[in-house]
């Protein structure tokens, strides 16, 4: 595999100022020049101005589109409104993944929209895997200040050597150093960028309690506003299509701002339900690259004190994407 290194220090350094001011100094892509279709036939509609695609879910199946290409760090971000009403079971994914090159050592970085039953708010969840680091889940699971389903709203994702940062309208919700201690469960592998919506019922919401129905269907997501701003990969070679003439720039940002890290502590004090540092019914020690703060464990604590306050142990093996299990209760708020 070519040494893509040599391309990045200039690419990257563009891309962790421009986040600063996010997409509206980013090109915004028609689907067709960034996307094709997964999966799903009819279940995907192009609409006429070619930048916005609805995927449904129905009984006959979900469906999804991926990036035309490979990426090698970036930011990358869309507009997504979720399914309105009921949508127990119901799965929205945007993410990116090279599970298809790389099935026994795949690397992830998920964002994940859980359906709820009627009255209750869809669930945000974010998670990790590197170098097929599926045995260690990596999950944080959070509410929103806002609904979904009324509006769109912007998701994003900053990937580099050393970080990634998930953001919601521009607000970073969360942040993964890579450390010593995580090893080779660091993404580090060219990936796609790929959305999906599909029936999640055994586990998306309550543990499974709820399920989809197909009474409410079809559910519709929708997107739009994509922006692929990364280094293409050769999916053969796997060598980089980056060049180095991007002109450098006077001054380049670590990662979060100071006036960013108080939004994202607001957040997190206020919205967040789930974090796998402080499982104690998965961990009985956390993970070596979890920091742990006491408030932050006192609040998860108060909000279930089954997960995290270690009591009443009873937790079978689960699906890769449902070690949490969260309660539903508990509105909370932020902004």
């Amino acid at each position: 595999m070519v040494n893509y290194y040599m391309f990045f220090f200039i690419f990257l350094s563009c891309i962790l100022v421009l986040v600063s001011g996010f997409s509206r100094n980013l090109p915004i892509l028609a689907f067709d020049e960034g996307y094709s279709h997964l999966f799903g036939d009819n279940n995907l509609m192009i609409l006429k101005d070619g930048k916005s695609v609805h995927i449904s879910l129905d009984k006959r199946t979900g469906a999804g589109f991926v990036s035309q290409d490979l990426y090698f760090h970036g930011f990358f971000s869309a507009s997504i409104k979720l399914p309105a009403d009921y949508t127990a079971g119901v799965v929205v994914a945007f993410y990116m993944s090279n599970g298809d090159m790389f099935e026994k050592n795949h690397d992830e970085i998920d964002f994940e929209f859980l359906g709820n039953i009627r009255g209750k708010d869809w669930r945000i969840q974010t998670n990790i895997y590197g170098n097929g680091s599926t045995s260690v889940g990596r999950e944080e699971r959070y509410g929103l200040w806002f609904d979904p389903s009324e509006d769109f709203h912007q998701y994003s994702i900053l990937w580099t050597e050393n970080l990634i940062i998930f953001y919601v309208d521009n607000v970073p919700i969360r942040e993964i150093k890579r450390t010593k201690a995580m090893g080779g469960d660091f993404p580090s592998k060219p990936m796609s960028l790929i959305a999906t919506i599909w029936d999640g019922s055994n586990w998306a919401t309550n543990g499974g309690k709820y399920k989809v129905n197909y009474k409410f269907a079809p559910y519709i997501a929708e997107f739009s506003d994509f922006v692929l701003h990364g280094c293409a990969v050769d999916p053969i070679e796997l060598s980089s299509k980056c060049d180095n003439t991007t002109p450098k720039t006077p001054s380049i940002p670590t990662g979060i701002t100071l006036d960013q890290r108080r939004e994202m502590e607001s957040f997190r004090k206020k919205q967040m339900q789930y974090s796998y540092c402080y499982d104690k019914t998965r961990y009985k020690v956390p993970p070596p690259e979890c920091v742990i703060d006491p408030k932050e464990a006192e609040r998860l604590r108060a909000f279930d004190p089954v997960t995290f306050g270690g009591s009443h142990h009873h937790h079978g093996k689960r699906h890769r994407r449902s070690r949490s299990k969260l309660k539903d209760d508990d509105d909370v708020s932020f902004m």
